[in-house]
């Protein structure tokens, strides 16, 4: 069973993208995950959820905890409502984002579909004591969904911190020893409740509620600047804090997370009825929100995303001119490309294909092209496949660079990534298409 939880295949420059600030296993640490909120439920709280990374930690199965082995590159702890009964799960950071196990199956653009695919595909293989085959063979409903493929649906926030090895022995010791039995509560033993737990077990009183902001009740926004506060208090810890873009895709795009009043404060639905009722209350929510529950996740922050170690996002006069680049470059390609509409074609596209596996276990779809059924690679691992139609890997990469290069608050990429996706569809490209 060991060996079902090792992510092979990655050496020292993967432990460098994942948070790691030095040499591999020499800093390891302890990183509070800030996710977004998303799809319904994400409209009507605002909060997200929160988990926490840990590099030096590793896991025989969702459920036992040990020490990571060489190559190892650690685990996701977080605490879900009817997780089969269970407290926590553990899973691999690469599969936790992206439901693949190794960062050149990660697919470069995503819809639900291919999404729900690569989740089952998963789930097969490594959950099925959280997660079996509903009557069957169907995959089963529940939230065990959100234990892989959480960069699919949102945008995450992460703050680091270093820890011990003496530490990690202690944390993996506490949880294999102890019942883990279901204990969530939505108000009171939550996902924010839980990654307090968990950083507050490294240094103690580090993350903490806020009664003024959020009434009490812990929230992932207030526990990550709690966090930062603490970091910024002991600069002897090594800090820092990052962003993980959602893929781009089809998928809908998650929101700003907020906290408890301020999701009030910030929902038109809460607040015009309780302004309109409680004006001095929605006044007195206004003042504690301003005094003491802002905080902006993606401040000074680096991007992380699969393959590389943490970089600067993209600058703004850079983004404009590739967004030009582009254009230029595809006034010179087959006409039949039209790049300013490559998104909404590859998602019509991908939409009536069939996601799959090659022989080696990465992602690719069957697209249907007229009458023809044809194997399309979808990640950097297969997508120069001499079987890949390359017209439609243009349009797939040109779909995913217009996504990066989109105007947001909150970074889509990082230099780096645009420039290694805008040679690889250079390298697509026919040579009489290709700028000098």
């Amino acid at each position: 069973m060991r060996s079902c939880y090792v992510i092979s295949g990655l050496k020292c420059a993967a432990v460098l993208l994942l948070l790691a600030c030095g040499a591999c296993q020499a800093n390891a640490s302890a990183s509070l995950l800030l996710e977004e909120p998303y799809g319904r439920l994400g409209a009507f709280t605002g909060t997200g959820h929160a988990a926490v990374y840990l590099s030096r930690v590793c896991a025989d199965s969702p459920l036992v905890l040990r020490r990571c082995a060489a190559g190892e590159i650690g685990i996701v702890l977080s605490r879900y409502n009817g997780m089969a009964g269970y407290d926590w799960v553990a899973i691999p950071l690469i599969p936790y984002l992206y439901a693949v196990e190794t960062k050149d199956d990660v697919p470069l653009f995503a819809d639900q579909k291919l999404v729900a695919f690569l989740r089952n595909q998963y789930r097969r293989k490594y959950l099925e004591s959280v997660a079996p085959d509903a009557s069957g063979g169907e995959p089963p409903e529940g939230n065990w969904t959100q234990l892989v493929g959480s960069a699919y649906d949102r945008t995450s926030y992460g703050f680091e911190i270093e820890t011990s090895e003496q530490q990690d022995d202690a944390l993996i010791r506490k949880f294999n020893s102890r019942p883990n039995r279901a204990q969530y509560k939505t108000l009171s033993r939550n996902c924010a409740d839980f990654a307090r737990e968990v950083i507050n077990f490294y240094y103690p009183k580090a993350a903490h509620r806020n009664f003024i902001a959020d009434a009490g009740i812990a929230t992932p926004k207030q526990i990550s600047k709690s966090l930062v506060k603490f970091g910024t208090r002991h600069p002897e810890l090594e800090f820092s804090s990052f962003v993980i873009p959602q893929v781009p895709g089809s998928v809908p795009r998650s929101t700003p997370v907020h906290g408890v009043i301020e999701s009030l404060l910030k929902t038109k639905k809460y607040l015009l009825p309780l302004a309109i009722l409680h004006p001095i209350v929605t006044a007195g929510l206004a003042v504690a929100y301003v005094g003491d529950g802002r905080f902006d996740p993606a401040r000074n922050a680096m991007v992380l995303s699969a393959g590389r170690e943490l970089q600067p996002p993209l600058p703004s006069t850079e983004r404009h001119a590739y967004q030009s680049q582009l254009d230029l470059l595809f006034m010179h390609t087959d006409p039949q490309v039209n790049f300013r509409r490559s998104e909404k074609v590859w998602e019509r596209l991908q939409a009536d294909a069939d996601p799959k596996l090659d022989d080696q276990g990465r992602p690719m779809l069957q697209v249907r092209v007229g009458e023809a059924v044809v194997d399309l690679g979808i990640s950097r691992g297969n997508i120069l496949t001499d079987s890949t139609p390359s017209l439609l890997a243009e349009e797939l990469v040109a779909a995913r660079l217009r996504e990066e290069l989109k105007r947001s608050p909150v970074p889509k990429a990082s230099q780096a990534d645009v420039v290694s996706d805008w040679q690889l569809l250079e390298q697509l490209l026919p040579v009489e298409s290709k700028l000098n």
